[in-house]
């Protein structure tokens, strides 16, 4: 099913297209996807507020975030990758030593956060709160060693003119990037660690969604089906709207 024109409908169609898209994804994750010592979670509090998917590891992991690559396959599992994701463009920063000195309290009941998925709603980019408020959940999660994947189904606009990846990128390093003209929109894993990397693939709508890298460890991730859970998620939405999104001619 090719990527549909969300722009074509109002913010709370896409939001109650959102909702359902979640679970799909959370439920990919725990069926197989994931480790044993893993799962996935829909709409969980964090510091910055509320991401779309959590990928928490139930027990603590060889050597935690920043310590280097994974030494081998997660629990056994075939879905978990270390090869480098095949994706069109590819970025990396050297963290700051010092970032992560601060002193911080943080208290916690559940196990520790690993890895987040955010879903870009319009409300995401349609002031410059939203902007920065979304900037500062990303940014502070690959600051905290915790990997983030960014699904931006909007195409630029007057907040993110280079797209969303730019904006949350300048925030550590002056490198310019844009999306092509013909692939406005932008998928982007962040493989948060002792050095952090960005693993960005343009799409456009009418084309088919990737698989895109979801990192559980430096070095180590899992493959998350975003073509098949969109299509699930479709499926449960209204008549009316599937109408206005396939109508062709406009």
């Amino acid at each position: 099913m090719p990527i549909h024109d969300w722009t074509r409908v109002d913010h709370g169609t896409f939001h109650d297209f959102h909702q359902g898209w979640a679970p799909q994804i959370r439920s990919a994750l725990n069926n197989g996807l994931l480790p044993p010592d893993y799962e996935a979670k829909v709409e969980q509090h964090t510091d910055d507020g509320i991401p779309d998917v959590l990928a928490l590891r139930l027990t603590s992991p060889l050597g935690g975030n920043g310590a280097g690559a994974y030494p081998g396959p997660i629990g056994g599992l075939s879905t978990v990758a270390i090869a480098p994701p095949k994706v069109s463009f590819t970025s990396e920063f050297a963290s700051d030593p010092y970032t992560r000195l601060r002193k911080t309290i943080t208290v916690r009941r559940d196990d520790r956060i690993v890895a987040l998925i955010e879903l870009v709603s319009p409300g995401n980019k349609s002031n410059r709160h939203g902007i920065q408020a979304f900037v500062r959940k990303v940014t502070a999660a690959i600051d905290h060693g915790i990997h983030v994947l960014v699904v931006d189904l909007f195409p630029p606009g007057p907040r993110d003119p280079n797209g969303v990846h730019q904006v949350i990128w300048s925030e550590f390093r002056d490198e310019p990037y844009s999306p092509p003209a013909n692939q406005p929109l932008t998928l982007v894993s962040y493989e948060a660690g002792a050095v952090s990397r960005a693993y960005i693939q343009p799409v456009a709508v009418g084309e088919v969604l990737p698989e895109m890298p979801l990192f559980l460890e430096p070095g180590a991730y899992v493959n998350v089906p975003l073509e098949a859970t969109y299509m699930a998620a479709f499926d449960g939405i209204s008549r009316r709207t599937r109408d206005v999104l396939t109508e062709t001619g406009r």
